[in-house]
């Protein structure tokens, strides 16, 4: 049973950790994630959510409130008038119960023009859709890997998904003023057949009004999450290839870039505050999403501790493994 955990107002840092918060790299584009979790169990998640996780075992969520107020003070850290803010998650980020209004907020902090998000489309209903208008998101990064029903459940690993209820949705997300991009996970054996039904789908519903209609990911065995049985991933020279002769096939840009997106570094990134292998003393305040880890804060971040048995409110004293991108993992020195 997975512990849920409410991340309140001014209690936990936002920024520092992947499951939840404010993630900056340095670019335009500033990922925001309000809750993390996710009801499908696709076979080939990165990280392994849902609820047949064996090694996820907390659901954060971050009070509404809280999450506008340190994105506008990001927002203004960074000085760029032209932010896109991407709604994303280590799960699925529509399961977060005020969506709509954290987007409507969002809309309205200056410096703000691209409101993007990525689900899998699972827990929006057909009248969501104009809320979502109303509310100013700007696109959709729409996960789907099949058009075929049985082939859909296998991949999102549930009995109950339904490809031909996240259809509807994709094509009332089309007729809107909302962008749609689909955003397919090519797993070589599994699904190969299904690209090019996709991109012909993808076309003749009118996805991409303002950007590319497709965002097809290569499949990526990573360390922590779930591995497709019997399936090797394609060599980044292969994925290319293959892109390129569909491109040529479909007459639609499929290989992407940051300029397609309009992203771009910008002058300010948020500082890293810890340097690697350096040794600080954080404060537990919760648990961590792995079993065995908990979170910790210290200088005004969330730090991430491995193999620690600390219990809330316990101080301890820490080495830093890692600082990528202002996300901290450490273990107890």
């Amino acid at each position: 049973m997975k512990e849920f955990f409410t991340v309140k107002y001014g209690e936990v840092p936002l920024l520092g950790v992947i499951a939840f918060g404010i993630i900056d790299r340095g670019t335009n584009l500033i990922q925001v994630r309000p809750q993390s979790g996710c009801p499908l169990c696709c076979i080939y998640c990165s990280v392994d959510e849902g609820s047949c996780s064996r090694t996820r075992m907390t659901v954060y969520r971050v009070e509404k409130e809280y999450l506008v107020d340190v994105v506008k003070e990001v927002v203004r850290f960074k000085g760029a008038d032209d932010i896109e803010i991407h709604i994303d998650g280590t799960g699925e980020p529509f399961l977060y119960d005020k969506i709509d209004g954290l987007i409507g907020d969002l809309r309205e902090i200056e410096g703000v023009k691209v409101i993007s998000a990525q689900t899998s489309g699972f827990t929006i209903s057909k009248k969501m859709v104009p809320k979502l208008e109303e509310a100013g998101l700007s696109r959709v990064n729409l996960s789907i890997n099949s058009l075929d029903q049985n082939l859909a459940k296998k991949m999102a690993g549930i009995k109950s998904y339904n490809i031909d209820k996240i259809l509807v949705i994709a094509e009332e997300i089309a007729e809107s003023q909302i962008d749609l991009l689909i955003a397919p996970v090519w797993v070589p054996k599994v699904n190969d057949a299904e690209i090019p039904k996709l991109i012909e789908y993808a076309i003749k519903i009118g996805a991409g009004k303002n950007w590319p209609p497709l965002g097809i990911q290569k499949y990526i065995a990573h360390k922590r999450g779930r591995k497709v049985k019997g399936v090797k991933p394609m060599s980044w020279f292969k994925f290319y290839r293959k892109l390129a002769s569909l491109e040529k096939i479909y007459g639609v840009k499929l290989i992407l870039g940051r300029e397609d997106f309009n992203i771009h570094r910008t002058k300010r990134k948020i500082p890293v505050v810890f340097k690697k292998l350096e040794k600080v003393k954080v404060k537990i305040v919760g648990p961590g999403w792995i079993k065995g880890e908990k979170i910790g804060i210290s200088r005004g971040r969330a730090v991430t501790v491995v193999n620690c048995k600390a219990e809330a409110g316990e101080t301890v004293r820490v080495r830093i493994l890692s600082n990528k991108d202002g996300i901290y993992l450490a273990e107890p020195a």
